[in-house]
């Protein structure tokens, strides 16, 4: 098999990194599972919207404590400073800046940085966080209720059903801001939202040779009571050092223990 485990040609990912302005698609094996970033928008909001995981063997992205530094590899390091500079922005929750305090630039790999949207319903991520002190623009993404600290600039959204936000009205106000590509790299739970609202195209996931037997798992969603309730999708596995990379079609598809749309 071959893939993003083998280094990328400096050429390629040029080509890449200029399909981003409408210069054709490379045809190359390492370009394979970025490839449908650059689809025509199936959803109404005219995003496409790629989830992302790292995750060991059972399943868990962090420990009960959440800890979660260092999952994957260098390969799966790379493969998301890749995914950020091929898309408009990146979105985050609260949880994931408040216990990593991440930049979200693409400092391991040559490519713009993505615009940093940061999920904060209630506002209760303090101003000193590492995305509210410069470098690339971050949207502080909170609910119409609350009361941000204005370290970067506010977008309001209305509340969902659950509490959080309306992410539909968040790809649609993100859209109108000419941010199509939208990476949502974090963590567990937002991508869960994002998943079982019906808005992942894709999802990368990529799953480490390690057992921890207990820990955060990597979905969480309600509980299920039969098999027929999940959801089953095409996948495409690609190797990536001593990691595997699995590209899974999502397609907007809802799981069904989500209920209708």
């Amino acid at each position: 098999m071959t893939g993003p485990a083998a280094d990328m040609p400096e050429d390629v990912w040029a080509a890449l990194l200029a399909a981003r302005g409408g210069a054709p698609l490379p045809d190359h094996a390492a370009a394979r599972p970025f490839l449908p970033i650059f689809a025509p928008p199936a959803g109404p909001d005219g995003c496409v919207v790629i989830g992302r995981l790292a995750q060991t063997l059972d399943g868990r992205i962090a420990t009960l404590s959440g800890s979660s530094q260092w999952i994957g590899g260098r390969g799966d390091l790379l493969h998301t400073h890749r995914l950020r500079a091929l898309c408009d922005a990146v979105v985050v929750g609260a949880g994931t800046v408040a216990a990593d305090d991440p930049r979200l630039t693409t400092r391991e790999a040559t490519g713009p940085d993505p615009v940093r949207v940061v999920l904060d319903p209630s506002a209760r991520l303090p101003a000193e966080r590492t995305v509210f002190q410069g470098g690339p623009p971050t949207l502080h993404v909170v609910a119409e209720d609350a009361h941000p600290h204005g370290a970067a600039e506010t977008l309001r959204l209305p509340r969902g059903a659950s509490g959080g936000l309306d992410l539909r009205a968040l790809l649609d106000a993100l859209a109108a801001r000419g941010l199509s590509r939208i990476f949502v790299e974090g963590g567990g739970e937002t991508v869960s939202r994002f998943l079982a609202a019906g808005l992942l195209d894709r999802l990368h996931l990529t799953v480490a040779p390690m057992i921890l037997g207990s820990g955060r798992p990597a979905f969480i969603l309600p509980e299920a009571s039969r098999i027929d309730e999940g959801l089953r999708f095409s996948w495409t596995v690609f190797p990536m050092g001593d990691d595997i990379l699995i590209d899974a079609a999502i397609l907007r598809a809802r799981p069904p223990v989500c209920g209708a749309a």
